[in-house]
Protein backbone atom coordinates (compact mmCIF):
# COMPACT_ATOMS: atom_id res chain seq x y z
CA UNK A 1 0.00 0.00 0.00
CA UNK A 2 1.07 3.58 -0.65
CA UNK A 3 2.33 5.49 2.38
CA UNK A 4 0.51 8.74 3.15
CA UNK A 5 2.77 11.63 4.07
CA UNK A 6 1.96 15.17 5.11
CA UNK A 7 3.11 17.81 2.62
CA UNK A 8 3.61 21.44 3.68
CA UNK A 9 4.48 23.44 0.54
CA UNK A 10 5.59 26.43 2.61
CA UNK A 11 5.93 29.97 1.30
CA UNK A 12 8.39 32.02 -0.73
CA UNK A 13 9.98 29.54 -3.14
CA UNK A 14 8.47 26.70 -1.13
CA UNK A 15 5.51 25.89 -3.41
CA UNK A 16 7.78 25.86 -6.49
CA UNK A 17 10.44 23.53 -5.10
CA UNK A 18 7.81 21.35 -3.41
CA UNK A 19 5.90 20.90 -6.67
CA UNK A 20 9.16 19.99 -8.42
CA UNK A 21 10.01 17.47 -5.71
CA UNK A 22 6.58 15.82 -5.74
CA UNK A 23 6.87 15.45 -9.51
CA UNK A 24 10.21 13.66 -9.17
CA UNK A 25 8.94 11.46 -6.32
CA UNK A 26 6.02 10.31 -8.48
CA UNK A 27 8.15 9.74 -11.58
CA UNK A 28 10.72 7.79 -9.55
CA UNK A 29 8.04 5.30 -8.56
CA UNK A 30 7.64 6.26 -4.91
CA UNK A 31 4.54 4.68 -3.41
CA UNK A 32 3.16 7.77 -1.72
CA UNK A 33 -0.06 9.65 -1.18
CA UNK A 34 -0.02 13.29 -0.12
CA UNK A 35 -2.01 15.08 2.56
CA UNK A 36 -1.30 18.75 1.81
CA UNK A 37 -1.43 21.19 4.74
CA UNK A 38 -0.66 24.87 5.33
CA UNK A 39 1.74 26.67 7.64
CA UNK A 40 3.56 30.00 7.72
CA UNK A 41 2.60 33.05 5.69
CA UNK A 42 0.15 31.19 3.46
CA UNK A 43 -1.68 29.92 6.54
CA UNK A 44 -2.01 33.47 7.86
CA UNK A 45 -3.28 34.61 4.45
CA UNK A 46 -5.92 31.89 4.72
CA UNK A 47 -7.03 33.39 8.07
CA UNK A 48 -5.42 30.57 10.04
CA UNK A 49 -2.83 30.26 12.77
CA UNK A 50 0.73 30.27 11.35
CA UNK A 51 1.04 26.71 12.65
CA UNK A 52 -2.50 25.30 12.42
CA UNK A 53 -3.52 22.46 14.73
CA UNK A 54 -4.76 20.60 11.65
CA UNK A 55 -1.25 20.60 10.21
CA UNK A 56 0.32 19.23 13.38
CA UNK A 57 -2.43 16.61 13.69
CA UNK A 58 -1.81 15.47 10.13
CA UNK A 59 1.90 14.95 10.88
CA UNK A 60 1.04 13.03 14.04
CA UNK A 61 -1.29 10.79 12.04
CA UNK A 62 1.01 10.13 9.08
CA UNK A 63 4.21 10.15 11.11
CA UNK A 64 6.15 11.69 8.22
CA UNK A 65 6.13 15.11 6.56
CA UNK A 66 7.87 16.77 3.63
CA UNK A 67 8.09 20.49 4.35
CA UNK A 68 8.99 23.38 2.08
CA UNK A 69 10.68 26.44 3.59
CA UNK A 70 8.56 28.56 5.93
CA UNK A 71 8.66 32.23 6.83
CA UNK A 72 7.62 33.16 10.36
CA UNK A 73 5.12 36.05 9.98
CA UNK A 74 5.84 39.18 12.02
CA UNK A 75 3.84 39.31 15.22
CA UNK A 76 2.86 35.65 15.01
CA UNK A 77 3.92 34.76 18.55
CA UNK A 78 6.53 32.26 17.31
CA UNK A 79 10.27 32.87 17.39
CA UNK A 80 10.40 30.42 14.50
CA UNK A 81 7.70 28.18 13.05
CA UNK A 82 10.35 25.64 12.13
CA UNK A 83 11.52 25.50 15.75
CA UNK A 84 7.91 25.33 16.95
CA UNK A 85 7.27 22.26 14.76
CA UNK A 86 10.36 20.54 16.16
CA UNK A 87 9.30 21.29 19.73
CA UNK A 88 5.66 20.28 19.29
CA UNK A 89 6.61 16.93 17.76
CA UNK A 90 9.78 16.35 19.83
CA UNK A 91 11.98 16.07 16.76
CA UNK A 92 15.23 15.80 18.68
CA UNK A 93 17.66 14.72 15.92
CA UNK A 94 18.48 16.98 12.98
CA UNK A 95 20.25 14.91 10.29
CA UNK A 96 22.11 16.93 7.64
CA UNK A 97 24.10 15.05 4.97
CA UNK A 98 26.69 16.73 2.77
CA UNK A 99 27.12 14.70 -0.43
CA UNK A 100 28.95 15.69 -3.60
CA UNK A 101 26.41 15.73 -6.44
CA UNK A 102 28.49 17.40 -9.14
CA UNK A 103 32.18 17.55 -9.96
CA UNK A 104 34.30 20.60 -10.60
CA UNK A 105 34.23 22.14 -7.16
CA UNK A 106 37.03 22.55 -4.67
CA UNK A 107 36.32 19.09 -3.25
CA UNK A 108 35.29 15.81 -4.85
CA UNK A 109 33.54 12.78 -3.34
CA UNK A 110 32.40 14.42 -0.10
CA UNK A 111 30.12 12.10 1.90
CA UNK A 112 29.54 13.43 5.41
CA UNK A 113 26.61 13.45 7.82
CA UNK A 114 26.15 15.95 10.63
CA UNK A 115 23.75 15.00 13.42
CA UNK A 116 22.65 17.99 15.44
CA UNK A 117 20.82 17.95 18.77
CA UNK A 118 17.59 19.74 17.99
CA UNK A 119 15.94 20.58 21.31
CA UNK A 120 18.47 22.00 23.76
CA UNK A 121 21.49 24.30 23.92
CA UNK A 122 21.14 28.05 23.43
CA UNK A 123 18.20 27.56 21.09
CA UNK A 124 15.83 26.75 23.95
CA UNK A 125 15.31 30.52 24.01
CA UNK A 126 15.79 31.09 27.74
CA UNK A 127 17.03 34.68 27.61
CA UNK A 128 16.27 38.07 29.10
CA UNK A 129 17.52 41.62 29.54
CA UNK A 130 19.18 42.88 32.72
CA UNK A 131 18.56 46.45 33.83
CA UNK A 132 21.38 48.53 35.25
CA UNK A 133 21.50 52.19 36.32
CA UNK A 134 18.18 53.08 34.71
CA UNK A 135 18.86 51.24 31.46
CA UNK A 136 16.38 48.31 31.19
CA UNK A 137 18.46 46.77 28.40
CA UNK A 138 21.93 47.34 29.78
CA UNK A 139 22.81 43.68 29.35
CA UNK A 140 21.32 40.55 27.85
CA UNK A 141 21.65 37.00 29.09
CA UNK A 142 21.02 33.64 27.37
CA UNK A 143 21.08 30.27 29.08
CA UNK A 144 22.55 27.17 27.42
CA UNK A 145 20.72 24.06 28.64
CA UNK A 146 22.26 20.62 28.20
CA UNK A 147 20.66 17.62 29.89
CA UNK A 148 22.14 14.18 30.38
CA UNK A 149 19.00 12.73 28.77
CA UNK A 150 19.24 14.94 25.69
CA UNK A 151 22.98 14.41 25.24
CA UNK A 152 22.70 10.63 25.59
CA UNK A 153 19.76 10.47 23.19
CA UNK A 154 21.49 12.37 20.39
CA UNK A 155 24.89 10.67 20.74
CA UNK A 156 23.24 7.25 20.77
CA UNK A 157 21.28 8.24 17.67
CA UNK A 158 24.55 9.16 15.95
CA UNK A 159 26.13 5.80 16.72
CA UNK A 160 23.01 3.87 15.70
CA UNK A 161 22.85 5.90 12.48
CA UNK A 162 26.48 5.02 11.78
CA UNK A 163 25.81 1.31 12.24
CA UNK A 164 22.63 1.31 10.14
CA UNK A 165 24.38 3.09 7.29
CA UNK A 166 27.73 1.32 7.32
CA UNK A 167 29.63 4.32 8.66
CA UNK A 168 32.96 3.86 10.42
CA UNK A 169 33.50 6.83 12.74
CA UNK A 170 31.62 9.30 14.93
CA UNK A 171 33.23 12.63 15.81
CA UNK A 172 31.76 14.55 18.75
CA UNK A 173 32.52 18.28 18.38
CA UNK A 174 32.31 20.48 21.49
CA UNK A 175 33.71 23.43 23.44
CA UNK A 176 34.25 21.66 26.74
CA UNK A 177 37.62 23.35 27.20
CA UNK A 178 35.78 26.64 27.88
CA UNK A 179 32.17 25.73 28.71
CA UNK A 180 33.15 23.14 31.27
CA UNK A 181 29.68 22.41 32.65
CA UNK A 182 27.34 22.42 29.66
CA UNK A 183 29.73 21.26 26.98
CA UNK A 184 31.58 19.22 29.57
CA UNK A 185 28.42 17.25 30.32
CA UNK A 186 27.78 16.73 26.61
CA UNK A 187 31.32 15.38 26.15
CA UNK A 188 31.25 13.20 29.26
CA UNK A 189 27.98 11.59 28.21
CA UNK A 190 29.30 11.13 24.68
CA UNK A 191 32.32 9.24 25.96
CA UNK A 192 30.12 7.02 28.11
CA UNK A 193 27.86 6.13 25.17
CA UNK A 194 30.85 5.57 22.87
CA UNK A 195 32.12 2.80 25.15
CA UNK A 196 29.02 0.75 24.32
CA UNK A 197 29.93 0.83 20.62
CA UNK A 198 33.64 0.16 21.03
CA UNK A 199 34.89 -2.23 18.36
CA UNK A 200 31.96 -1.44 16.07
CA UNK A 201 32.29 2.32 15.45
CA UNK A 202 35.40 4.44 15.97
CA UNK A 203 34.97 7.49 18.23
CA UNK A 204 36.83 10.76 18.66
CA UNK A 205 36.12 14.17 20.15
CA UNK A 206 37.36 17.50 18.84
CA UNK A 207 37.09 21.17 19.79
CA UNK A 208 34.42 22.82 17.64
CA UNK A 209 36.56 25.63 16.17
CA UNK A 210 39.35 23.19 15.27
CA UNK A 211 36.72 20.95 13.69
CA UNK A 212 35.66 23.82 11.44
CA UNK A 213 39.24 24.33 10.30
CA UNK A 214 39.82 20.62 9.69
CA UNK A 215 36.57 20.34 7.71
CA UNK A 216 37.94 22.93 5.29
CA UNK A 217 41.50 21.60 5.21
CA UNK A 218 40.72 17.89 4.97
CA UNK A 219 37.02 16.92 5.14
CA UNK A 220 37.82 13.30 4.25
CA UNK A 221 39.02 12.57 7.80
CA UNK A 222 35.41 12.81 9.02
CA UNK A 223 32.38 10.57 8.59
CA UNK A 224 29.50 11.18 11.04
CA UNK A 225 29.69 14.28 13.25
CA UNK A 226 27.48 14.92 16.28
CA UNK A 227 27.14 18.10 18.33
CA UNK A 228 24.75 20.34 20.23
CA UNK A 229 22.20 22.62 18.63
CA UNK A 230 23.90 25.90 17.70
CA UNK A 231 27.25 24.34 16.79
CA UNK A 232 25.41 21.91 14.52
CA UNK A 233 23.49 24.74 12.87
CA UNK A 234 26.71 26.56 12.02
CA UNK A 235 28.87 23.62 10.95
CA UNK A 236 26.15 22.07 8.79
CA UNK A 237 26.10 25.27 6.73
CA UNK A 238 29.87 25.09 6.43
CA UNK A 239 29.53 21.51 5.20
CA UNK A 240 26.94 22.61 2.63
CA UNK A 241 29.63 24.93 1.27
CA UNK A 242 31.86 21.92 0.64
CA UNK A 243 29.35 20.49 -1.86
CA UNK A 244 28.05 23.57 -3.65
CA UNK A 245 26.01 25.61 -1.20
CA UNK A 246 22.63 25.67 0.49
CA UNK A 247 20.86 24.63 -2.69
CA UNK A 248 22.44 21.19 -2.23
CA UNK A 249 21.66 20.70 1.47
CA UNK A 250 18.85 18.33 2.58
CA UNK A 251 17.82 17.60 6.16
CA UNK A 252 15.58 15.45 8.30
CA UNK A 253 14.20 16.16 11.77
CA UNK A 254 13.70 12.84 13.52
CA UNK A 255 11.60 12.07 16.58
CA UNK A 256 10.29 8.98 18.30
CA UNK A 257 6.79 9.23 16.81
CA UNK A 258 7.16 11.59 13.83
CA UNK A 259 9.75 12.96 11.40
CA UNK A 260 9.75 16.10 9.27
CA UNK A 261 12.03 16.39 6.25
CA UNK A 262 13.03 19.81 4.90
CA UNK A 263 15.72 21.54 2.89
CA UNK A 264 18.22 23.53 4.95
CA UNK A 265 17.75 26.72 2.92
CA UNK A 266 15.14 29.36 3.65
CA UNK A 267 12.14 30.66 1.75
CA UNK A 268 14.11 33.17 -0.43
CA UNK A 269 11.19 35.59 -0.94
CA UNK A 270 13.35 37.76 -3.22
CA UNK A 271 13.12 35.14 -6.00
CA UNK A 272 9.72 33.65 -5.17
CA UNK A 273 7.44 33.23 -8.16
CA UNK A 274 10.20 33.79 -10.70
CA UNK A 275 10.65 30.10 -11.53
CA UNK A 276 14.40 30.17 -10.95
CA UNK A 277 14.73 28.37 -7.59
CA UNK A 278 16.97 25.32 -7.38
CA UNK A 279 14.89 22.34 -6.11
CA UNK A 280 17.87 20.02 -5.64
CA UNK A 281 17.99 20.32 -1.84
CA UNK A 282 14.33 19.41 -1.43
CA UNK A 283 14.62 16.59 -4.00
CA UNK A 284 17.49 15.16 -1.96
CA UNK A 285 15.34 15.66 1.13
CA UNK A 286 12.60 13.65 -0.56
CA UNK A 287 15.11 10.86 -1.13
CA UNK A 288 16.00 10.96 2.57
CA UNK A 289 12.30 10.64 3.41
CA UNK A 290 11.99 7.61 1.14
CA UNK A 291 14.97 5.94 2.83
CA UNK A 292 13.35 6.64 6.19
CA UNK A 293 10.11 4.86 5.26
CA UNK A 294 11.83 1.91 3.62
CA UNK A 295 11.53 2.92 -0.04
CA UNK A 296 15.25 3.01 -0.79
CA UNK A 297 14.99 1.94 -4.43
CA UNK A 298 13.20 5.09 -5.70
CA UNK A 299 15.39 7.14 -3.34
CA UNK A 300 18.52 5.86 -5.06
CA UNK A 301 16.96 6.50 -8.48
CA UNK A 302 16.42 10.14 -7.51
CA UNK A 303 19.99 10.61 -6.30
CA UNK A 304 21.38 8.93 -9.43
CA UNK A 305 19.22 11.11 -11.68
CA UNK A 306 20.39 14.24 -9.87
CA UNK A 307 24.02 13.13 -10.28
CA UNK A 308 23.48 12.62 -14.01
CA UNK A 309 21.67 15.92 -14.44
CA UNK A 310 24.14 18.04 -12.48
CA UNK A 311 27.07 16.44 -14.32
CA UNK A 312 26.08 18.54 -17.33
CA UNK A 313 26.73 22.27 -16.70
CA UNK A 314 24.05 23.12 -19.26
CA UNK A 315 21.42 21.42 -17.10
CA UNK A 316 22.06 23.39 -13.91
CA UNK A 317 20.05 26.19 -12.32
CA UNK A 318 21.34 29.74 -12.09
CA UNK A 319 22.77 29.44 -8.58
CA UNK A 320 25.02 26.64 -9.85
CA UNK A 321 26.20 28.55 -12.92
CA UNK A 322 23.57 27.24 -15.34
CA UNK A 323 20.57 28.81 -17.03
CA UNK A 324 17.67 26.43 -16.35
CA UNK A 325 14.62 27.43 -14.36
CA UNK A 326 12.90 25.26 -11.78
CA UNK A 327 10.55 23.51 -14.19
CA UNK A 328 13.19 22.95 -16.87
CA UNK A 329 15.58 21.49 -14.31
CA UNK A 330 12.83 19.22 -12.97
CA UNK A 331 12.10 17.96 -16.49
CA UNK A 332 15.81 17.22 -16.96
CA UNK A 333 15.90 15.19 -13.74
CA UNK A 334 12.79 13.25 -14.77
CA UNK A 335 14.43 12.37 -18.09
CA UNK A 336 17.48 11.05 -16.23
CA UNK A 337 15.29 8.76 -14.10
CA UNK A 338 14.77 6.39 -17.02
Amino acid sequence: MAKTITVIPGDGIGPEVTEATLTVLREAGAELEFDERLAGVVAVEAAMNPLPDETLESIRETGVALKGPLTTPLGSGFRSINVAIRKELELYANVRPALTMMSGGRYEDIDLVLIRENSEGLYVGVEHYIGLEGDPRAAAESVMIITRFGAERIVRYAFDYAIRNGRKKVTLAHKANILKYTQGLFLDVGKEVAQEYEGRVEFEDRIIDATAMHLVNDPYQFDVLVMENMFGDILSDLMAGLVGGMGMAPAGNIGKDASVFEAVHGSAPDIAGQGVANPTALMLTGAMLLDHIGQSEPAERIRTALHRTLADPALRTGDLGGKLGTKEFTSAVVRKLS
